[in-house]
């Protein structure tokens, strides 16, 4: 059964049927990275491009790592080594490469927006990889499949979201995919850096950490950007990590079993102390492996992957 859209541009547009699917495929894909081959024809032919306007690693290469696991062949755009230094425009640059034979283009750029802009000018696929202070919707899946395959399922599920909610696009993906399967959200943060509204989408916005890891069953901390420190939003970065850290004492407020989860990369002993970034709750790992398994997901729905 294929998604309802052409192109992943957000979770606010997608519905629970095709997260579902999404999940469901990543869950029968993810298996191919463990073999001592990883390697199957389902993509055979097809060609996918990563077009990066900002610095990437897990995102980027899990990409290409999706795509070639599954056969098909993979075109990295480097934005300082392309005719874009030389003024070409990002409509021209998607034409040249999908006259090219591009069969599905993969964009992260700061500009929000950016993304849906793209799939207007495209025939081919797009899935955004990140737009500005837009979305991040496939680090959002990732985040949705780690939970379940932990906890079995997302709805009636408390999450707890730490940090800078304002300048996130992994929060509102996280925020817009967990609401729509069920679970509840709660966000905590200085107040500079929650954006107004969230009470409007179901979101409980809480004064503490304290309030917000409170019998919570999963623990999403956010990176601090540095850049948001010398913008003003809090007054130093070890003022943050007093009020608003996540470390053992705190997390401690949340289940047994809570689960703690970062999208990386980690500022330790900003947003999250080192020892429970690599305790026994931390999941973090298993979401950079996820992210392959989700990519490889939307890979195979969106090119009309065949059976191996």
């Amino acid at each position: 059964m294929p998604l309802k859209s052409h192109d992943v541009l957000a979770l606010e547009e997608m519905d629970a049927e095709d997260i579902r699917l999404i999940l469901d495929t990543a869950d029968s894909l993810k298996e191919i990275m463990f073999r001592a081959i990883k390697k199957v024809p389902t993509l055979r032919g097809k060609t996918v491009v990563t077009l990066f306007y900002e610095p990437s690693t897990r995102t980027r290469t899990s990409f290409e790592l999706a795509a070639k696991y599954m056969s098909a062949d993979t075109v990295s755009i480097s934005t300082t080594t392309s005719s874009i230094q030389k003024g070409e425009t990002l409509r021209d640059t998607v034409r040249t490469l999908e006259a090219m034979g591009a069969d599905l283009v993969v964009m992260r750029h700061p500009v929000s927006g950016s993304c849906h802009y793209l799939a207007r000018c495209l025939d081919a696929p797009v899935i955004n990889a990140g737009d500005g202070m837009h979305e991040h919707p496939t680090q959002g899946l990732l985040d949705l499949f780690t939970i379940r395959e932990r906890k079995g399922r997302l709805e009636g599920l408390t999450v707890a979201i730490v940090g800078d909610i304002l300048h996130s696009r992994v929060a509102r993906s996280d925020i817009w995919g967990l609401l729509k399967m069920g679970a509840r959200v709660r966000v905590a943060g200085p107040p500079t850096l929650l954006p107004p509204g969230l009470e409007d989408v179901g979101v409980r916005v809480c004064r503490t950490v304290e309030e917000a890891l409170q019998d919570a069953d999963v623990v999403q901390v956010l990176r601090i950007q540095r850049e948001r420190q010398r913008g003003g939003y809090f007054p130093s970065v070890r003022e943050y990590a007093k009020f608003f850290g996540v470390n053992a004492a705190r997390l401690g407020l949340a289940k047994p079993d809570v689960l703690l989860m970062h999208p990386g990369p980690m500022n330790r002993g900003v947003e999250i102390t080192s020892d429970i970034a690599d305790g026994p709750r931390a999941v973090i790992r298993e979401q950079v492996t996820n992210g392959v398994a989700v990519r490889m997901a939307l890979l195979y729905l969106l090119l009309g992957g065949r059976e191996e």
